[in-house]
């Protein structure tokens, strides 16, 4: 809603659904960065068995070019920032549409794992640099009444990418009878990747109907631009207040660099390491083994092929589900509350999951390698833990995190301190890719402990460290660059 006065008796007046209206449009087109975010990191799931038949690679070649999208989502991040700063966020949008639509065309008509390898990086950067843009534009041009909910849009893109992915990668293999077999003269995990070209020139076309952030534009001395669009997103009330804020928090000797994270005392400012630490907790409570590993885990634990993908697909939507409660409460609870919710809620459920596989009765095959079997309740409960672990996470930490990282850093470091705090997040994924595969060797119970004690130490620094930012304006963030605990 616009942040003028409501009309008497709490009506929503003509102009402020205008400028409802307004902030919902460019809030879903940034947000179909996740999209692609989300369509991008799942969609080799359903090729990577074609991919290794058809290269004829081993497992551990196949291995990277699965992981090898996150190095570029890790530079990319890294780099949106400084770039945003410099040319603005909606050409860093065109340039994220540009190398998504590279890497489908890239990737669908590789001819070796090489080749596939360096457009899975060109992806990368792609995916990287919507994570950190997506956010950082969304919350500059929000109304603070609806950051909280129009932020979420991002997380909500994200996983509905995931869940079309998988559902393309099944059409596919489906009609051609199998991820190598021919259709429409292609083998069908080609099109797979293909596919994502579509969604990449929307995405592009549409950055080019968007108005530019008018945080960049104040900061360029482009007044008139930036007027016209608060004008558009917030109504007329208190437009010049507001841009003579803007300019005070944006005041600074030199250009917005990394030099600005740098506390006096030395180090990052204290809002960087929160802001870093949210982006880790939300990788190592493990949600992504969830999504990368579901099928291979719930096959090894008994259930069949079919059921595994069912039971993916249905996590998937429960995880869009949740996503929505978030969207629906988080300007009306705050974000606080709801990742201290979410913490106790995927503590529990995890060490539900830690508890049911370490009393599991274990089978060892001929290569030594040791996997429980769920008997009884114990398969029932293993599933229902998960999926409640899935909502805990789905209506807190996946949406909260992107929202604080989008609007808890102040004006003249938001783009450099995302980028880090979203380049920590890469790395932290990878580090849960790659670490899974080998902790799960070693005990299921072990795995999902250590994810049950990550998700308890998070209760613990939202408590102590996280603030509340419901209802601020960005210019306020400035007060709270050196934060206390509290």
């Amino acid at each position: 809603m616009s942040e003028a006065s409501a009309a008497p008796g709490g009506e929503v007046t003509p102009e402020e659904q205008f400028h409802t209206g307004a902030s919902i449009k460019v809030a879903t087109v940034a947000a179909l960065g996740g999209f692609l975010f989300g369509y991008d990191s799942a969609v080799i799931n359903g090729a990577v068995s074609a991919i290794g038949e058809v290269f004829n690679v081993e497992s551990t070649t196949l291995g990277f070019a699965v992981a090898s999208a996150l190095l570029g989502a890790a530079a990319g991040a890294m780099l949106a920032g400084r770039i945003a700063d410099r040319i603005g966020r909606l050409r860093v949008m065109q340039i994220a549409a540009v190398l998504f639509l590279i890497s489908a065309l890239g990737a669908g008509f590789s001819v070796n794992v090489g080749m596939l390898i360096v457009f899975r990086i060109i992806g990368g950067l792609g995916v990287g640099i919507a994570s950190v843009i997506a956010p950082a534009y969304i919350a500059e041009i929000a109304p603070a009444s609806l950051r909280g909910r129009l932020g979420s849009l991002q997380q909500l893109a994200i996983v509905t990418g995931i869940f079309i992915s998988l559902l393309v990668d099944y059409i596919f293999a489906t009609v051609a009878g199998g991820s190598t077999e021919i259709v429409w003269g292609l083998p069908a995990w080609r099109w797979m990747f293909l596919a994502m070209a579509i969604p990449a020139i929307v995405y592009g076309v549409l950055s080019l109907t968007i108005p530019e952030s008018p945080r960049y534009l104040i900061a360029n001395l482009r007044i008139p631009e930036a007027r016209k669009v608060l004008t558009t997103m917030l109504g007329t009330a208190g437009t010049e207040v507001r841009i003579e804020r803007i300019q005070n928090s944006l005041k600074s000797d030199h250009k917005p660099s990394f030099k600005d994270l740098r506390a006096p005392k030395g180090g990052l400012l204290p809002i960087v390491w929160i802001g870093i630490l949210l982006s880790v907790f939300q990788q190592f409570v493990g949600i992504n083994v969830i999504f990368y590993y579901s099928n291979v885990l719930w096959e090894a634990v008994g259930f069949s092929e079919s059921d595994s993908f069912k039971i993916t697909v249905i996590t998937a939507i429960v995880n869009i589900v949740t996503t929505l409660i978030a969207i629906a409460t988080i300007d009306r609870v705050g974000r606080k509350p709801l990742l201290i919710i979410g913490s106790i809620g995927m503590t529990i459920t995890l060490g539900i999951m830690a508890f049911v596989f370490g009393i599991a009765r274990t089978t060892t095959d001929a290569s030594g390698a040791v996997t429980p079997v769920l008997e009884g309740w114990q398969g029932p409960a293993a599933l229902i833990a998960a999926n409640v672990y899935v909502i805990a996470f789905g209506m807190s930490w996946g949406p909260v995190v992107w929202v604080l990282l989008g609007e808890s850093f102040p004006n003249k470091i938001r783009a450099a301190a995302l980028s880090v705090a979203a380049m920590a997040q890469w790395v932290a994924n990878w580090l849960i890719t790659v670490s899974f595969p080998k902790m799960k060797d070693v005990s299921l119970a072990f795995s999902y402990g250590f994810y049950a004690a990550c998700a308890l130490l998070s209760l613990f620094f939202v408590i102590k460290w996280v603030r509340e930012t419901k209802g601020k304006e960005l210019e306020d963030m400035d007060d709270d660059l050196m934060i206390a605990p509290h």
